[in-house]
């Protein structure tokens, strides 16, 4: 018997059934540890004392909150396993689960592998890809000690004004479950006999996943973040509610409710559906967690009323609360609502079953602390191999033209002089999006990786004069004749969430102007750097030779470079219907009146387009 298995405390033994180390240890908690279980709080107010007075059930990381810029991964097992040891130094030493927001990689951690937004690998529709990248994210947030990541989001995109469009994997509900493979990937694929809804995590080298928002987050009106999805209920299932069935039967350990409204009921308050669906009739098992401070959206304004906010979404069927901050004033009103009877203490113990269900599975109660074995796997080259395997895949060709007598693209590697212009081509940060380093990423060279302009001088040599200017200068386009060709890389500023939601649509930064006026002088490729279409003005269409999406692509630039000099053919696919102009918003391939510009499915190849 190992040093933490004790007979006469069923919990504590690894042989024992879960359920019955889930009935015994709940039987032996008090009130406060209960609730303490149910409590989430940011790692800043992770101290000694909070931790153990509180008996804290769960840490995390948000976006651009680090042990300190730039720590290695190995600080970060540090941190991670000092908050642990204060809670297992609790009454009962029940392990904290410590969660980050690892949604294209471990993102938060300096010089990991950072893979293609969620919009990227829709253009792949490769489940076996995405379900590797699953796995590689794995190894590199469980070198950090993290336990848990807030990942995949399932949301089906509606309307690409959402601010959140690049989380998608696409519009239509059948892409996203094929793309919901990344759970397997991440907590590993659960056997054939495995009860359906009941969370599973293989082993150590997995990571506990999180499917995300339920439900219908990505089709709210015009595309508004938290905004309200207005629909039937009968949609809602066909919909936004299908990709959940697929991550249900994967095995997922939890689900995070979302901000949003369902015909202006506020999600994290909506009993009917965060009950009588997501557990009941769905059969889901794991824990439901919370949003950032996401009961204090149940109130207008935010955050008013407070103890109605917690008890409305308590009973709705949250478990786990994200209440990085007022965590004590949350852990009072909770008490106090029990105590009360607002608040049943058997919903009470449903929440912490669930909760402790989960760590049991994660093996959290044996192997509590970081494998230190797992930290080469940080954005070591077999995993930046895939991301730009991923990159190659997802790179969607909307535009080849001819010359006098091939297409432009495959681009000739041998040329004598190429111009490369524009915001994109040289800023790793703006390749990587938002949620790489902060919430809202940054430009720059924030972290480990190839940008385009680094690739494409890679792959010329040094045969191949190569002259970069951010913005192309006069004197450079008045002698155009002297270049081959230009790559002109545009796009959109890292953005996240709200902050991202956008009426227009148009490349900003300059973008249309950028590309007309290097394409009127010089044959131009453009690749856009985009989490979502943008409007395509005609001088954009009709002047350059070829056009690429690349999306947010992550840290490996390489991957594009491979494809558009015909190492690799296009293979992407429009996961999302690119429209014409914003007027048509929202446009999805089962409109009546469906008139896109390039339609869903869309993608050429060098080899037929």
């Amino acid at each position: 018997m190992s040093e933490t298995e004790d007979s006469s405390c069923v919990y504590k033994n690894s042989n024992a059934p879960v359920e019955a180390r889930v009935q015994d240890l709940l039987s032996r908690m008090t009130l406060p540890e209960k609730i303490g279980q149910m409590t989430q709080i940011e790692r800043s107010v992770a101290t000694h004392g909070v931790l153990t007075d509180y008996f804290i059930g769960s840490v995390q990381s948000g976006a651009g909150t680090w042990p300190f810029e730039d720590a290695k991964s190995s600080d970060w097992a540090e941190m991670v396993d000092g908050v642990q040891r204060l809670a297992l130094a609790s009454r009962l030493g029940i392990p904290m689960i410590y969660g980050t927001d690892a949604v294209h990689g471990n993102n938060n951690l300096y010089g990991a592998t950072i893979f293609p937004h969620n919009i990227g690998l829709g253009a792949t529709r490769d489940a076996d890809l995405v379900k590797r990248i699953g796995a590689a994210t794995a190894l590199e947030v469980r070198a950090s000690g993290i336990h848990w990541t807030f990942a995949p989001c399932v949301a089906v995109l509606g309307d690409p004004r959402w601010g959140r469009c690049y989380e998608s994997y696409g519009e239509a509900s059948k892409i996203v479950c094929e793309m919901s493979s990344l759970i397997s990937g991440l907590q590993g694929e659960p056997p054939k006999d495995h009860p359906n809804g009941y969370p599973f995590l293989a082993g150590r080298n997995n990571l506990v996943a999180c499917a995300k928002h339920f439900v219908g987050d990505g089709g709210t009106d015009k595309g508004v973040s938290r905004g309200n999805t207005i629909s039937s209920y009968e949609d809602l299932e066909k919909i936004h509610v299908a990709p959940y069935l697929n991550c249900i039967s994967q095995g997922v350990c939890t689900v995070m409710a979302s901000y949003s409204s369902w015909n202006g009921s506020k999600l994290h308050s909506d009993y009917f559906l965060l009950t009588e669906v997501l557990k009941q009739k769905l059969g889901f098992k794991g824990l439901l967690v919370s949003d950032w401070d996401g009961l204090e959206t149940i109130s207008e304004p935010k955050g008013s009323d407070y103890r109605n906010c917690v008890k409305l979404g308590i009973n709705a069927g949250v478990d786990m609360v994200m209440v990085p901050f007022k965590y004590q004033q949350f852990i009072e009103e909770l008490t106090d609502l029990v105590e009360s009877e607002e608040v049943p203490m058997g919903r009470i113990n449903d929440a912490v079953e669930r909760i402790l269900r989960v760590k049991f599975v994660a093996g959290l109660f044996e192997f509590p602390f970081t494998d230190r074995s797992l930290l080469p796997t940080v954005g070591c080259k077999e995993h930046r191999e895939l991301a730009r395997e991923a990159v190659r895949k997802s790179l969607v060709l909307l535009k080849n033209g001819k010359t006098s007598y091939k297409p432009f693209l495959p681009l000739d590697r041998m040329a004598e002089r190429v111009l490369v212009v524009g915001t994109h081509a040289d800023d790793l940060g703006s390749q990587c999006g938002g949620w790489t380093k902060k919430i809202y990423g940054q430009s720059g060279k924030i972290t480990i990786g190839t940008t385009l302009l680094d690739a494409i001088k890679a792959i010329v040599g040094g045969k191949t004069e190569v002259i970069y200017e951010r913005t192309p200068a006069k004197e450079t386009l008045a002698s155009g004749e002297g270049f081959s060709y230009a790559i002109v890389a545009v796009g959109e500023p890292p953005y996240a969430e709200k902050r991202g939601d956008n009426s227009e649509l148009t490349i900003p930064l300059n973008g249309n102007n950028i590309v007309a006026a290097v394409a009127e002088k010089i044959p131009t490729l453009v690749i856009l750097f985009t989490g979502r279409p943008m409007v395509l003005e005609p001088k954009v269409l009709e002047k350059t030779e070829a056009l690429v999406a690349a999306w947010l692509p992550g840290t490996e630039g390489q991957g594009i470079a491979d494809v558009i000099f015909g190492d690799f053919d296009f293979e992407g696919k429009l996961p999302v219907s690119w429209f014409k102009h914003v007027d048509q918003l929202p446009l999805n391939a089962d409109d009546s009146l469906y008139d896109p510009l390039f339609p869903l499915g869309y993608g050429l190849s060098c080899n037929s387009g």
